[in-house]
């Protein structure tokens, strides 16, 4: 019996090293990557990655200490075995708007599972040029500049310790993902950054965000449409928009919005707190089982907890019809701190479809202006009040 136990050992010890034999690293260097900051280095890191994506066991692309400037760059999959991206150096996009596919990422990762992605390293997106031409405010149009980083169809992965610094748009968009983590992300950009979203989740299952640290031009994290159980939590946001819901109904056909929760965070000094937010005159959609708790805030500069279905950024809309999303089962909890405008909480629901269920607890939100003291505003919500609630909720119906 110890004989049999003993060779079991030894088989099993046998396999763990030749799998980890068989690991490989495929250096970009190796590959022709110079890292010198002026020559173009995609196709090694391309090239470096066809060939761990094909490789039969489990194997790390690595980019060492340098900079790499790059075009575009695609991780495409899918891959024979679980694959790793050591990123340890900084990648940097080309400044000029011009030299990168409109509408699209600048780093793509698409169709790959069991992908991790680590090590300290930094994604320059290099966007101040770019915002410069960013004239979305006038048009509404603001999808013509690439993204630093595109996770679509990634499944059963890990990103983490990395930076992505002023990205031309959105910072990291995750879209028809599942069971994805993102850990231990930080984001920075100017606060003058337009359209320059930290996270923006989409149609997307088990995504989960945590010890975040965003800096950024528009909302830190945002989640759109079709996306389901997704956590962010222990998340450092300001300068930004803050976390939002939304905005949901712009679109014909989008998909249902469930299980979201926003805990343990801290906003700071920035334009918004947490949000829902929908389109007048919307299709019919569903946004449901909408959560933020323990959340912290430092002088938010407009109503740091709202529900608004009358967002209308633009002015390129139908106001005076209602938003047909529905929004239910919704809870605020334990958010305290401090607020630049005198309405600290405001829920307008629609008065098509009125919220149900919106559960109100435990807030404490000071304003530290000198027009009086913080007040808060409904219309077309009943929600249910517990606990120390500081202002009043529903104090005055706009409705």
């Amino acid at each position: 019996m110890g004989s049999k136990s003993f060779l079991g050992t030894c088989f099993l010890f046998l396999v763990a090293f030749s799998l980890k034999t068989n690991a490989a690293d495929f250096d970009i260097k190796k590959y022709g990557a110079k890292a010198d900051g002026r020559t173009d280095d995609s196709q090694a890191i391309n090239n470096a990655w066809r060939d761990a994506c094909a490789a039969a066991t489990p194997s790390t692309v690595v980019i060492a200490k340098g900079k790499y400037l790059v075009g575009p760059v695609r991780f495409g999959g899918p891959c024979k075995a679980a694959v790793s991206i050591r990123v340890e150096g900084t990648l940097q996009a080309p400044a000029e708007p011009e030299k990168l596919k409109s509408q699209d990422g600048w780093v793509v990762f698409q169709n790959v599972d069991k992908l991790s992605v680590f090590g300290g390293g930094t994604f320059d997106g290099q966007g101040k040029l770019a915002w410069s031409k960013n004239n979305c405010a006038k048009t509404g149009k603001c999808n013509s500049l690439p993204i630093n980083i595109r996770l679509t169809g990634v499944t059963n992965s890990h990103i983490q310790h990395i930076t992505s610094l002023n990205s031309k748009l959105f910072h990291m968009n995750v879209i028809n993902c599942k069971h994805l983590t993102l850990e231990h992300i930080t984001i920075d950009a100017p606060q003058e950054s337009l359209n320059t979203d930290g996270i923006h989740i989409g149609r997307s299952s088990n995504i989960n965000v945590t010890n975040a640290n965003i800096k950024t031009g528009d909302d830190c994290v945002s989640i759109g449409d079709g996306s389901q159980q997704i956590n962010v939590e222990k998340v450092i946001c300001g300068p930004g928009h803050g976390i939002s819901i939304g905005s949901l109904g712009r679109y014909h056909n989008e998909q249902p919005v469930e299980g979201v929760t926003v805990r343990n965070c801290t906003i700071s000094n920035t334009s918004n707190g947490v949000r829902i937010k929908t389109w007048p005159a919307s299709p019919n959609g569903v946004a449901s089982n909408l959560h933020f708790e323990d959340i912290i805030m430092n002088n938010v500069k407009t109503t740091p907890v709202l529900i608004d279905q009358g967002y209308c950024p633009y002015g390129q809309c139908q106001a005076r019809l209602p938003s047909k999303v529905k929004i239910t089962n919704v809870s605020f909890k334990n958010i305290r701190g401090t607020s630049q405008d005198p309405v600290a909480v405001k829920l307008v629901c629609s008065k098509g479809i009125p919220c149900q269920n919106v559960q109100v607890a435990d807030i404490n939100l000071t304003y530290n202006g000198n027009k009086g003291t913080a007040t808060s505003e409904c219309a077309n919500v009943k929600p249910t009040v517990s606990g120390k609630v500081n202002p009043q909720v529903c104090a005055r119906n706009v409705a």
